[in-house]
This record gives structure tokens, C-alpha cells and sequence, in this order.
């Protein structure tokens, strides 16, 4: 299985709400290895944009804490699936997690609707 992932990060953990990230941990993975990986300072945050930019980095996986209704629809209609509600961990550590199956999602922590 090959895909791009994206990770919202502040200080070089997952950012709780992707909207308020420093960074994007983007990582290349193909058969359950992690082949290349960068962070990626993105535009100034506007409303919907992120998701838009997201795709054209050419992830189609996206890790976040927190994500509100309206993102996680705009993220749905450019093909990107997303995990919500993550734990706070290095983004190489969320990364591992996905490819070995031990992500642990839970309650989201963005309350916009």
C-alpha cells in the first residue's frame, strides 16, 4: 500500500486543531515504511484552505487532534481521509502508529461546527 500522509504540528508534536498548526509533517509510506518525510510551513490560515493545499501536496491521509464539521467535509470532498482525535505524539510516532495498525483515535478536540 503506498500514500502520502499529513500531520499538523506545533513544536514538533501533533497540533490539536490543524487550523492552528506551525508546520505539516508530510510523510511518503509504502509498504508499511516510512520513505521519505519533511515538514512543510503551509499558508497563512484562511477558512477551507488547508484541505485544498493539503491535497495538492498530494496526501490523502490526515492525522489531526482536533477537526470542526466543515473541514472534515472539505477534506472529504478532495479524497483525504481523515483520523480525528489522536493522541498528542511526535508526528514519526503517529506515522508508525498508522502503518502498524496501533493508532488510537478518539474524542475530537475541535468544537466548531
Amino acid at each position: 500500500m503506498k500514500f502520502k500522509l499529513a500531520i499538523p504540528t506545533k513544536d514538533g508534536i501533533l497540533c490539536e486543531h490543524f487550523g492552528h498548526c506551525q508546520q505539516f509533517y508530510f510523510a511518503n509510506i509504502e509498504d508499511g515504511k516510512i520513505l521519505d518525510s519533511e515538514f512543510v510551513t503551509p499558508p497563512a490560515h484562511e477558512p477551507g484552505l488547508y484541505p485544498a493545499w493539503v491535497k495538492q501536496q498530494g496526501a490523502t491521509e490526515v492525522i489531526c487532534g482536533g477537526m470542526g464539521e466543515k473541514a472534515k467535509t472539505l477534506f472529504a470532498d478532495q479524497d483525504i481521509n481523515p483520523y480525528i482525535g489522536a493522541e498528542i505524539k511526535t508526528p514519526k510516532e503517529l506515522a508508525d502508529d498508522l502503518i502498524n495498525g496501533k493508532l488510537t483515535v478518539g474524542k475530537n478536540a475541535c468544537n466548531h461546527k
